[in-house]
């Protein structure tokens, strides 16, 4: 069941505490929205003739103690006049916006909101005192309120990018969106999944009556609304003229709150991915390094919860073993499967699985090199296989099997298909199979698309060193915008036919290196926090496993996306378009990605130019010298 709404109450003509506190309370609310400074003060201290006091007076404040404190966001008043062309007036209003933030963390506020100026353009003075703002604020948190009122989709995200862009990203900023009756088009609102919206302000205008006479919003609403609440952790505002309003005849502004916290209630239940993933979105993950490092009981426990992987795995073994095999010749053939990097056996369980479901003779070897593993794989052939399978504790390139194989299967894809070193360990064990042997997953392809995520550039960005923005993540997407469909960079095949170079010698992973430029057309003015990345895999013939958005294997929660970081976010116009270069690369000790994004510029006739000046990013991870995978 859903956790219970945070649903806010503003009267826009209150100008007493005491009745924003008693009917919010009265009516269910969790907290009231109430300007700090009485309407009138602003534009009499703005006055020629007037100065700013040392010391806000009683009669100035709405709120002038703290016996409302824990229930009141407080609303900061500063406007156009913070872009003024006349000193005395902007200067004044500085020092009145830094009076209401002294007083706003006096009283021990959870949150002070600060609204966009609709009578000011171009603002650059604003941005700066609200950022100014922020920085004065030691627990307090500070809110942006942007209408998307009218269909102002567009408008309102610049103006937050804006704002936050010249505060530096400040993670203590985030968004109140204020949302009118009319909804923008649907790729305008998808931005806003990528922010950290903490407040939703909903006018009272924006619901429509049911034919109950109570309050209710539109599908469209809800569908934003819903998904919005699924992306992260949002508060509510509703916003009437006052206590006595009456815009719908039924319910009060009580029906208000209760109808939010029904559409909270009434979410659509969690998939089993989503379920697997509780607690892990958007939370930063550093890939695996099995072939370097031993993995616990627990991790192989984790991934081995994963029904449709293995589901998929037997697929396609029945499939290669019922293929192979003639029904004429299946009982007088042995088909030799290896299963290399066995891990705890899942694996190999599917294999004989399969075996016995396609009536195939097998002999299944289980190659790992984790001694712990070991211990559990020589547990299983004792007391569940028997002679049916052969346990081999050895890492798969140096391993010298007695025969070769007809089947090689593995399981060491990673959430970019190749980052857990999957073609280096095949092209060691490779060398025992057959001229006609199959591999299992036969290829795999490794996709990128460019991404925004405030809340994950925060999370790198927090650990304020160049290491953690050139280091790639696994992450389960949540508070994302993709800014266009993934494309392939490159692809693995296996067996790899190819001449390659004797194992560790300087040279013999050459032919596993890549290089891919992707380009990308965003479709509304984005900023570009990052490159998210998918793989594609086929197991054999059409059998397939993915974590690609379009083609994902549905309920299949063994790997997240990766995200690679970008150093400084990059502006995107609407309808610009960029390039994301990427690179493995490789020497004899480890494995590693580079990878920069170039904003490309198009003429009239569609030749196009890279905007190298203030527009690109620098090329990350040069050298392997902030993270790479060790062979």
């Amino acid at each position: 069941m859903a956790e219970s709404l945070s649903v806010g109450l503003e009267l826009r003509t209150a100008s007493d505490v005491d009745v924003v506190g008693a009917a919010g309370t009265s009516a269910g609310f969790s907290f009231g929205l109430l300007d700090l400074l009485r309407p009138e003060v602003q534009s009499h201290v703005l006055l020629p003739a007037n100065k700013v006091a040392a010391a806000l007076e009683p009669e100035q404040l709405q709120m002038t103690e703290n016996s409302w404190a824990s229930f009141i966001v407080g609303g900061i008043a500063a406007g156009g006049a913070l872009e003024s062309e006349d000193d005395p007036t902007r200067q004044k209003c500085e020092a009145l916006v830094r009076q209401q933030i002294h007083w706003a963390a006096h009283l021990g506020l959870s949150a002070v909101m600060f609204t966009y100026p609709t009578d000011a353009f171009d603002c650059v003075n604003f941005p700066r005192v609200v950022s100014r703002s922020v920085g004065l604020l030691s627990y307090t948190q500070a809110w942006l309120r942007v209408s998307l009122k009218n269909g102002n989709g567009a408008e309102a995200w610049r103006q937050w990018n804006l704002v936050r862009s010249l505060g530096e990203h400040n993670p203590k900023l985030s968004v109140a969106l204020e949302i009118g009756s009319e909804l923008p088009e649907i790729r305008t609102l998808q931005q806003w999944f990528a922010e950290p919206v903490r407040c939703v302000i909903l006018p009272t205008s924006s619901f429509m009556a049911n034919s109950k006479g109570y309050p209710v919003l539109s599908k469209a609403h809800q569908e934003f609304l819903r998904k919005l609440m699924e992306q992260q952790t949002v508060q509510f505002v509703v916003s009437a003229e006052d206590r006595e309003e009456r815009l719908h005849p039924q319910g009060g502004l009580a029906a208000y709150e209760q109808y939010l916290q029904h559409l909270n209630r009434t979410r659509p239940a969690l998939g089993i991915v989503d379920q697997f993933a509780h607690g892990y979105h958007d939370y930063l993950q550093s890939p695996l390094q099995p072939l370097m490092d031993n993995l616990e009981s627990a991790t192989y426990e984790v991934f081995e919860k994963d029904p449709i992987k293995y589901q998929e795995y037997e697929r396609a073994m029945h499939r290669a073993l019922s293929e192979r095999v003639s029904e004429v010749d299946a009982a007088a053939t042995v088909t030799v499967l290896m299963v290399v990097g066995a891990g705890r056996g899942p694996i190999v369980q599917c294999a004989l699985q399969a075996a016995k479901s396609a009536n195939r003779r097998v002999k299944v070897y289980a190659v790992e090199k984790n001694p712990n593993a070991i211990v559990t794989l020589r547990n299983r052939k004792a007391q569940e296989w028997g002679d049916a399978v052969e346990v081999v504790h050895c890492d798969m390139r140096y391993w010298e099997a007695p025969e070769k194989c007809d089947i090689l299967v593995s399981e060491l894809l990673g959430s970019f298909g190749d980052n857990e070193l999957s073609p280096e360990c095949l092209d060691g064990a490779q060398r025992f199979l057959k001229d006609s042997g199959i591999s299992i997953p036969s290829d795999y392809t490794a996709y990128i698309s460019p991404m925004s995520s405030t809340k994950l550039y925060n999370e790198v960005s927090a650990y304020k060193d160049l290491e953690h923005m050139e280091t790639p993540y696994v992450v389960k997407f949540r508070s994302v915008h993709e800014l266009a469909e993934p494309k392939p960079v490159w692809t693995f095949s296996h067996p790899d036919r190819v001449q390659q170079a004797e194992l560790g010698s300087p040279n013999f992973n050459n032919h596993n290196t890549r290089t891919s430029t992707q380009r990308f057309q965003t479709s509304t003015d984005s900023l570009l926090h990052g490159i998210s990345g998918y793989f594609e895999a086929t197991l054999y013939k059409d059998v397939m496993i993915s974590i690609h958005p379009q083609t994902h294997s549905p309920g299949m929660f063994s790997w997240f996306p990766i995200f690679f970081p970008l150093q400084t976010p990059i502006y995107l116009p609407a309808g610009s378009k960029v390039d994301l270069n990427f690179w493995r690369l490789c020497d004899a000790r480890k494995v590693w990605y580079e990878w920069s994004a170039t904003p490309v510029a198009e003429d009239a006739n569609g030749v196009t130019t890279q905007m190298l000046v203030g527009g690109a990013s620098a090329i990350h991870n040069r050298d392997g010298r902030s993270s790479w995978i060790g062979l």
